[in-house]
């Protein structure tokens, strides 16, 4: 076997590629910090915020607006519906609630809006995937999404225009159910739970009044109370066709006697179908009375 001989020259460069290489910064992929994204705007100081998820790697698309003035404001986290349709999810644009963010906003409040992961430009892992119908686990849907809401939660109750405690947790449909799970792990600084229309597997096969496993949603909800230690408003409408006021009672009737604490109030028919009342603007006159009642001193 010949050996290798290298030049004095050869030595030299080689040496010299190795001492470039070691001197040159490592530089991690670029990912995106959270915290405000964008300029505060606007008479409810609406701004862009990346909020951190349960899942690693994740961050939230999240609206926040707040009142004038650096705070403290206590805190109202609302919460979206879901699809069970992957490309639907994936197309979701980031939700605001404007109409809602906005009267919370002129009681005292901040709001944030989260987008949570498997939706949207959130992106990430999507876990509220409820099953078939045979098989349906409402609890680990409803659970997997108030992962999300804790994460957002815990992280903005670390920031300084936030109070530490009263927060209060908002949801619609799927995230009405999601602030319900969440409201059975007693968590920190939550104050109060507010379910607009809350459940899931609703209109199953895209039919008005056609339930998933209704039996399993109320069985479910009755999980969740055995738990729930602070007061939830339960917000449905007459004309809710995904969640029959029969149905809706027999949900909160199931938590309460589990030994949660809920308040059920059914409203008047809203628009074509009530299930879509808290997105709407100029509900508002039906449902704020209630929630004021409802807080009075949670701030």
């Amino acid at each position: 076997m010949r050996p290798l001989i290298l030049s004095f020259r050869g030595v030299v460069a080689a040496c010299a590629f190795v001492v470039f290489f070691l001197s040159v910064p490592f530089v991690p992929r670029s990912e995106p910090l959270a915290g405000p994204q964008s300029p505060a705007e606007g008479a409810f100081r609406r701004q862009v915020w990346l909020v951190p998820a349960a899942q690693p790697g994740v961050t939230m698309r999240t609206t926040l607006f707040r009142p004038s003035g650096p705070g403290p404001f206590p805190l109202v986290v609302i919460n979206h519906g879901t699809t069970q349709n992957a490309e639907r999810r994936r197309m979701l644009e980031t939700p605001d609630f404007d109409a809602m963010a906005q009267w919370f906003v002129r009681h005292g409040f901040a709001v944030a809006v989260p987008q949570r992961p498997g939706h949207g430009a959130t992106g990430g892992e999507y876990r509220e995937d409820q099953g078939g119908c045979d098989d349906a686990d409402f609890a680990r849907a409803g659970l997997g999404a108030a992962e999300s809401i804790a994460a957002a939660v815990a992280y903005l109750r670390g920031q300084s225009l936030v109070r530490r405690t009263g927060v209060v947790v908002v949801g619609q449909s799927a995230g009405g159910w999601a602030a319900l799970a969440l409201a059975s792990r007693a968590p920190a600084g939550v104050r109060a739970v507010i379910d607009f229309a809350g459940g899931l597997g609703g209109r199953s096969w895209d039919r008005p009044d056609n339930n998933c496993a209704a039996d399993r949603l109320i069985a479910t909800a009755g999980e969740f109370g055995r738990t729930a230690r602070i007061p939830t408003l339960w917000l449905y409408t007459e004309n809710d066709t995904y969640f029959s006021p029969r149905l809706s009672t027999a949900m909160a009737a199931a938590f309460r006697a589990a030994g949660g604490q809920a308040e059920y109030v059914l409203l008047p028919p809203f628009g074509d179908d009530g299930h879509f009342m808290a997105e709407r603007a100029g509900s508002e006159s039906a449902w704020g009375p209630v929630v004021e009642r409802f807080l009075g001193g949670s701030r």
